[in-house]
């Protein structure tokens, strides 16, 4: 080699340690092997290896990511750099069952805790008396069930309130005395309505076919309204448990 040679190596030997130190440091020192790497590449390959595994719906083994490099690739020694490069911050690059995926740091997740609300399906009883209740409020439990035909179980109104779809309004002046009950905002948030207004008329019922297109004369729909303010018909709510009136123990609808 000549003196031209090896002053040509020494400079681009200085130049790339230069390159070396104005790099991004590492937040913890990596395996000899890996240092070993030609930088540029191994920056390339760290890139696609993190971009499979953020846009994985599960976590990938070796195998899986190796298929995306030359036969012979130590995936091993990149993901091990990769989980150097994560450590310390808000998501890590953690191994679970023989494979990799990135998690939330162990010491953040309380950040990430929330209550989950499993929502139960509604039976059809459910749902007609939700039906019933929203287009003719304020109703009693007796007048649901007039409508519907059926004496209604206990827990139909129960899993109603549990919703947080209908609520108790106020008493019916009458015998008993019996709670009515109305539709809160939480049923319009729901179904997507602004106003009570926007539930469907006939036509719409018709045309979805919810209704028998041969209606008996005089068919009306009730116009429905769920104006906070009691009726005169209506008196406020009291301290007083519900009599058996309101909430008969049955277990399941019979015919009235």
């Amino acid at each position: 080699m000549t003196a031209k040679q090896v002053s040509r190596v020494t400079v681009m030997t200085e130049d790339e340690t230069e390159r070396e130190r104005s790099g991004p440091r590492l937040s913890l020192p990596l395996p000899p092997n890996v240092i070993a790497l030609q930088e540029t590449d191994r920056r390339e390959k760290l890139r696609i290896v993190e971009a499979l595994l953020f846009a994985a719906s599960e976590p990938l083994d070796e195998a899986t990511l190796g298929r995306h490099f030359v036969d012979g690739e130590d995936m091993k020694t990149l993901l091990e750099e990769l989980q150097s490069l994560y450590a310390g911050r808000g998501v890590n690059l953690v191994r679970v069952a023989g494979k990799w995926a990135f998690r939330t740091s162990e010491d953040l997740s309380f950040l990430l805790e929330r209550e989950a609300v499993a929502q139960r399906r509604l039976s059809r009883a459910a749902l007609e008396t939700l039906a019933i209740i929203a287009y003719h409020q304020p109703v009693t439990r007796a007048e649901v069930e007039e409508i519907r035909g059926v004496t209604m179980s206990r827990g139909t109104i129960d899993v109603l309130l549990e919703t947080g779809w209908i609520k108790m309004r106020g008493r019916r002046r009458g015998p008993g005395r019996p709670v009515t009950y109305g539709t809160t905002e939480a049923f319009l948030e729901h179904f997507g309505f602004d106003s009570i207004q926007d539930l469907p008329g006939l036509n719409e019922l018709k045309g979805a076919g919810l209704l028998d297109s041969n209606l008996p004369p005089g068919f009306s729909m009730p116009s429905p309204d769920d104006a906070p303010d009691l009726r005169e018909d209506e008196d406020p709510l009291e301290d007083e448990p519900l009599g058996m009136d309101d909430d008969e123990d049955e277990d399941r609808d019979e015919p009235t």
